[in-house]
């Protein structure tokens, strides 16, 4: 068996006397805090900690250093932990990392945040990069130096926090450099639908390497992993209440808790951003409402489920058309778009929203910027059919439906359709 992870090894501190560290007990690896075993129940995102602590979770993960003294108290008052983003260059920018001044600039830098923050007591481990690749090739050399050199401050300055990284799915290549090439304590997993392969792709690479490991992104299937779409290739979005169940499904089906290296995982993404869709991935709205995945991660936490319900619902339809069906409306012309409910109790509110595509861009999936909708109406529980004008402009639109009870929960869902003009 080859050994991958030596922890903390190159640091001179007593491993016994250290805050946060692995250890390897009886063929299982174990992570410690403070002395005490530390299970990971860990959420993605820069928000909302008081509803992560109430419902079971104790880990956060942030990909940056931005305010970061403010997400480290604030963790801190919520008795939560933090794996703290280190954010360095993949390594196919080659201009950088041949640039010995620029490299030196980024080890600076990111001494200096290491130094500040070690001693803080809700910091939980340091993160390296973000999927970044591990190639083979030779002229890669000057990235695999400059990060073996973050590893090594790191280990030497603050050996009370171990160093992980994260590649984006099971990646044998990448796993054989990072075990041959590297000093890390653990390695980090981000995958969405891939996650159905990762026991067997564990089990059937634990001949070469068998070490600890977190999943430190995973959730419903990302928009770009072969999802269902329209014609013009418009990505097809399923209910908040049914991301739910997939949520609280894959974690028990898919998730490798059996695993010895397991130590935890995060779900992706406790908070609102915009990727794909403003609701694909959030867990939340922009008022702080929560979504059902809230219920499941609860479960998943704690096996209870939240004493409240969501609204639940079944379909939604655009001029009778599901979103499957591929629409298309004339400019200006008048259309109707009805939400279909399991649940008509408590339903207090419907936000209609009108937007246009955001994917349908050179930016194409990954612009994180805020889109102004073109149409917003606020309307009381019995509008669950609204009438709407298309716009007048050729493109894709979507058109949401999010319906609120009374606890300020809700669901969301939403149907893509295409404009044409006759010009």
């Amino acid at each position: 068996m080859i050994a991958l992870f030596f922890i903390g090894c190159t640091a001179p501190k007593d491993p016994g006397s250290r805050k946060v560290q692995v250890k390897k007990i009886e063929g299982h690896y174990q992570l410690y805090k403070d002395g005490k075993p530390y299970h990971i129940k860990g959420a993605a995102g820069l928000s909302h900690f008081k509803t992560l602590k109430e419902m079971g979770g104790n880990t956060i993960r942030v990909w940056d250093t931005t305010r970061l003294a403010v997400i480290l108290d604030s963790a801190k008052a919520n008795q939560l932990s933090v794996v703290v983003g280190l954010p360095i260059f993949n390594s196919d920018y080659k201009s950088f990392y041949n640039d010995p001044a620029k490299v030196a600039l980024q080890h600076q830098a990111f001494k200096a945040v290491v130094n500040k923050y070690k001693q803080h007591p809700s910091l939980l481990m340091w993160c390296l990069g973000n999927e970044l690749d591990f190639p083979f090739k030779p002229s890669y050399n000057s990235f695999y130096k400059a990060f073996n050199d973050l590893t090594e401050m790191i280990h030497e300055d603050d050996p009370d926090h171990p160093i992980t990284t994260t590649v984006l799915n099971f990646n044998k290549k990448y796993i054989f450099n990072l075990s041959v090439r590297c000093d890390i304590d653990l390695i980090s997993f981000n995958t969405f639908g891939r996650i159905t392969y990762l026991r067997d792709e564990l089990k059937s690479f634990s001949w070469f390497w068998d070490g600890p490991f977190m999943v430190t992104e995973w959730g419903i299937d990302g928009p770009w992993e072969g999802t269902a779409q329209t014609a013009w290739a418009a990505y097809l979005e399923q209910a908040s209440n049914q991301k739910a169940e997939l949520y609280q499904e894959r974690y028990k089906k898919s998730m490798p808790t059996e695993n010895p290296g397991f130590l935890g995982s995060f779900v992706f993404f406790w908070g609102n951003k915009q990727e794909g869709t403003q609701t694909w991935f959030s867990i939340f709205d922009e008022q702080n409402g929560k979504s059902q995945a809230v219920d499941a991660m609860k479960y998943i936490w704690t096996g209870k489920h939240l004493d409240y319900t969501f609204p639940q619902i079944k379909n939604m339809l655009l001029n009778d058309q599901e979103a499957k069906d591929n629409i298309l409306l004339s400019a200006g012309q008048h259309f109707s778009a009805e939400v279909f409910l399991l649940n008509k109790d408590k339903i207090k509110l419907v936000k209609w929203e009108l937007y246009p595509e955001d994917w349908y861009k050179k930016n194409n999936l990954h612009s994180d910027k805020k889109l102004q909708p073109l149409l917003k109406q606020i309307k009381t529980a019995q509008f669950l059919e609204n009438n709407f004008v298309a716009p007048i402009t050729e493109g894709p639109y979507r058109i949401f439906a999010t319906v609120y009870d009374d606890n300020g929960n809700f669901s969301t869902s939403n149907i893509p359709f295409y404009v044409v003009t006759d010009k």
